[in-house]
């Protein structure tokens, strides 16, 4: 609960920042900020609290909130050179900061209200920022597709919950796991809970409720879409799996072998997709897509690993993403193209850009020894272990197809000539992001049992 409060807080000094002129202090408040909620976050460890029967910070809200904080750190630092160029920076900042909040209530509900909230607080502010670039069409639809598909998805959302209290009498996800382990009567709980599996789909961009992602990821800025990828997909996927492991894990034959299915979609219309791109982001769309696939494996799955599973592949994955689309933001500042064929020849002038973008490309395909490698074998392991081998061999299959496209990127680095060798400047701030992501990749790669031992 101290973490919602420093980060409510935080964004309501940021809104009154422009007022009282402290535009040059906000940066590093917020820096500040963040690692203040990250270090009260960790004292919550091992002492669960449930607030009013509305919150509960257990050990698994506390380490998906702790993620959630590492990323947005490492992504303010990424966007600070962006959006101090914008006017209205403080506007910016302070819709970041509450999504967080949006995001951090998302992983520690404990009661289906609180669950709307959360996707509601992260869903708006995040609305605007796609549609940020003012000056650019593309990321004006961008907000508006969002905006039109986020409201269609809110509305499965709310209907599905209204027919769980409907047949429960309640909210409180203790008393509709009760009632639904005992209760014969599952129709119209049935249909609420697949109705609440369509509406998580959306905000998880899981196929075929996934046709959002690839335009509006691709339309809004460079920046934003980093955080859609990283912040908004971990936390989509910590309450997809609390709900769904809680809630619903009695009646799991029911809902199970939809999401089966929906899996096995994600997987091949991600990565087929991904491998017609030219445009590196609309590419990283297609594999964010492919990558909630992956994800839902470990929730189809549903067993005493998978929320490490989930943990580990959301986090890696995370800091994979923020590496890549750092590198791309720097390159399409640089030659004002996005697509791979401006990476051709980056090796010879650019060695550390080439260096990083290699490692996040090797863990992004799942390559040993990265972190990417470990986060699919963890998810594929849980899956095993609960029957589902099946579909461990199509993912496989899926992900060879993945590494076809992202091996693309590092050819085009290493094996094509360039135009023009000349070497990009990187700014100090996206250097140390860079140097932090990739040594984060490696490290955990190296030694993913310091994450896997937290849940």
């Amino acid at each position: 609960m101290n973490t919602l409060i420093i980060l409510s807080l935080l964004g309501v000094i940021t809104l009154f920042a422009e007022i009282f002129r402290f535009r040059k202090g906000l940066f590093p408040l917020i820096l500040i900020g963040l690692a203040a909620a990250f270090a009260v976050t960790v004292m919550d460890y091992n002492n669960p609290q449930v607030y009013y029967g509305m919150m509960n910070f257990d050990n698994y809200a506390v380490i998906f909130s702790c993620a959630i904080l590492v990323i947005a750190f490492l992504w303010f630092m990424m966007a600070k050179n962006y959006f101090l160029q914008e006017t209205s920076v403080t506007d910016h900042f302070a819709l970041i900061l509450f999504s967080l909040v949006g995001a951090i209530v998302m992983v520690s509900f404990n009661n289906l209200t609180m669950l709307f909230l959360g996707i509601e607080i992260l869903s708006v502010s995040v609305y605007v920022l796609a549609a940020s670039d003012k000056s650019n069409v593309m990321s004006n639809e961008s907000g508006f597709k969002y905006f039109l598909m986020g409201s269609f998805a809110t509305g499965f959302l709310l209907f599905g919950i209204t027919l769980i209290y409907g047949v429960t009498g309640s909210f409180d996800l203790t008393t509709i796991q009760q009632h639904l382990s005992t209760s014969n009567e599952t129709g119209l709980a049935l249909a609420g809970v697949l109705l609440l599996l369509v509406g998580l789909s959306f905000k998880s961009s899981l196929a075929p409720f996934h046709f959002w992602a690839p335009d509006v990821y691709e339309g809004a800025p460079t920046t934003v879409t980093t955080y859609m990828a990283t912040v908004v997909k971990t936390a989509a996927f910590a309450a997809f799996f609390r709900l769904f492991s809680n809630c619903f894990a009695g009646i799991a034959g029911h809902w199970t072998g939809v999401l089966w299915w929906m899996v096995v979609l994600t997987l091949f219309v991600g990565n087929i997709s991904a491998v017609r791109q030219k445009s590196l982001k609309r590419m990283l769309a297609y594999s964010s897509v492919a990558h909630a696939g992956y994800i839902a494996i470990a929730i189809v799955s549903i067993g005493a690993a998978s929320a490490s599973a989930i943990f580990y592949y959301t986090f890696t994955y995370s800091i994979s993403s923020i590496s890549a689309f750092t590198i791309l933001f720097i390159v399409s500042r640089h030659k004002g193209n996005k697509d791979i064929s401006a990476f051709e020849g980056m090796s010879k002038a650019n060695p550390l850009l080439s260096f990083a973008m290699t490692v996040a490309m090797l863990s992004l395909a799942g390559i040993p020894p990265t972190a990417g490698f470990f986060a699919k074998y963890y998810v594929f392991l849980t899956a095993i272990h609960n029957g589902n081998t099946l579909l461990v061999l199509i993912a496989v299959i899926a992900a060879l197809i993945g590494v076809y496209y992202y091996f693309r990127v590092i050819i085009a680095m290493y094996f094509k000539p360039e135009q023009q060798l000349v070497p990009i400047k990187v700014g100090a701030m996206h250097r140390i992001v860079l140097i932090i992501t990739t040594i984060l990749t490696i490290f955990l790669g190296l030694f993913p049992d310091l994450l896997l031992g937290w849940l």
